[in-house]
């Protein structure tokens, strides 16, 4: 019976899974609400897409730095059990396995069913309807099957859509700036020089907008869940995060500008979820722009995918370390796959349950029943990592086997970007943060009772 992870995946599929997870996903679905919380000032939302970027440049090269260093079965976990201690490292892996990986990956179900249906239901497609609930649950349960049934699959299936998902932005990104500046219908002067609500305050803005560009940038930690079964983890690893952050924010802010070349910034705002098919449509022509728009729909898959792979080891990570409940059981790998078959179902139920709760608190009447507990779960749940990342940023400045530049300026800036994403998270979510918190400590509290570590048994 398989007691280990195994080494199958190489740098290019690392690289592939920090850019897949990342990108494909909120950069279509972030990209109106980024207009929309600055008032449609397209310079403030250029600037809150930089500044995200720069913050996750910071934490994945910091992060970096402890992967030459650390290496057992789930990157951000080891780094932090290596950095605080064993304890806070459960804590942080209990966090990602029950709330960040699953609210993650149930959005992007959710994103992948959405513009499914924008592609054949056009303005009439109802994100909120139970066809969306149920198309959203079927991508939920193939990219589990995918995970745990063929894990190298998986892989190859990360790496192909990485290529496909960077067709649409890349094209969008060079076309629309074009098309912006040379055409008659171009938009990219216009929508740099005017501001469709000049009422909105530069300080709400950019809290705002860089709140939101959280969940276009998040993912790229998942990555750190394939050390254990990356080949010279060790070197490969950390390249992947550097490399992998760079390319995002390239794209990222590139797509962005030609994104703005392609229609007026209000009939974006005003648009929702077809407004991404509307600008594709602009450029390329209505059938050309529906054609790639279906890549979309690719990367956000991709990006299911990758996230999907990252959820399916949270629970594993723990048992691994006889922590959590019933390690004995989710501990278990498959000796076909060399998957983590039961902690994959848990994950499975956990994201099928968050999905659940978002559709009850954001796409449902049902929220005004939930009160003060309806959330946004797409950014709040997201933006808790950072404060997670501090203890560990701090205690790399009292480890004397890092030196100079890595021990204590990249330490620094990363708390700075941490401290930055939470003081983001005040501005655009007040009213909401005191449900959140209660929910938050709950699941936590429920944790510390699985926290002691189990003897041993032979």
């Amino acid at each position: 019976m398989a007691t280990e992870l195994k080494k199958k995946y190489g740098l290019l599929t690392a690289i592939c899974m920090v850019v897949g997870i990342v990108v494909g996903s909120g950069v279509f679905f972030k990209a109106e609400k980024i207009l929309q919380v600055t008032g449609g000032n397209l310079k403030l939302g250029i600037l809150a897409w930089i500044i995200g970027g720069i913050i996750m440049i910071i934490c994945a090269y910091a992060f970096s730095v402890m992967a030459t260093k650390y290496e057992k079965v789930n990157g951000v976990v080891d780094y932090a059990e290596a950095a605080v201690g064993e304890k806070y490292g459960y804590i942080v892996g209990w966090f990602l396995s029950t709330i960040y990986y699953p609210t993650l990956t149930m959005a992007l179900a959710w994103l992948s069913a959405r513009y499914t249906l924008v592609v054949f239901m056009g303005e009439n497609a109802d994100i909120s309807g139970g066809l969306c609930l149920a198309l959203s649950a079927f991508y939920l349960v193939g990219s589990y099957a995918l995970n745990t049934l063929s894990p190298i699959l998986s892989g190859k299936f990360q790496v192909s859509t990485t290529f496909i998902k960077l067709v649409p932005l890349l094209l969008m990104a060079v076309v629309g700036t074009i098309y912006g500046l040379t055409s008659d219908n171009g938009c990219t002067i216009q929508n740099f020089s005017t501001v469709v609500d000049p009422n909105v305050t530069t300080t709400d803005a950019i809290f705002g907008a860089v709140c939101a560009t959280v969940f276009a940038y998040e993912g790229w930690i998942i990555a750190t869940s394939i050390n254990a079964e990356l080949k010279d983890a060790k070197k490969n690893l950390p390249k992947a995060l550097v490399i992998g952050a760079f390319i995002i924010v390239a794209i990222y802010v590139l797509y962005y500008v030609g994104l703005a070349g392609a229609i007026p910034n209000a009939e974006m705002m005003a648009n929702g979820q077809t407004g991404a098919k509307n600008a594709f449509a602009a450029v390329f022509g209505k059938v050309m722009g529906t054609g790639i728009f279906v890549f979309v729909i690719v990367s956000c898959l991709g990006t299911l995918n990758g996230l999907m792979l990252g959820c399916s080891r949270g629970l594993y990570s723990i048992a691994s370390r006889n922590r959590g409940p019933s390690p004995k059981v989710l501990s278990h790998l498959d000796p076909h796959t060399n998957m983590p078959a039961n902690s994959s179902i848990v994950a499975l139920l956990l994201c099928a349950a968050w999905l659940l709760y978002f559709y009850c608190s954001s796409l449902s009447d049902f929220s005004a029943k939930l009160g003060i507990f309806a959330f946004d779960p797409t950014e709040l749940p997201i933006v808790t990592i950072y404060p997670f990342y501090i203890p560990i940023f701090i205690k790399m400045m009292t480890n004397k086997s890092f030196k100079g530049f890595n021990r204590f300026v990249s330490p620094v800036l990363a708390i700075a970007g941490s401290v930055f994403m939470v003081i983001a998270a005040f501005y655009a979510h007040l009213k909401e943060i005191p449900g959140y918190l209660i929910i938050f400590a709950v699941i936590m509290i429920i944790g510390l009772f699985f926290m002691n570590k189990k003897p041993a048994k032979n």
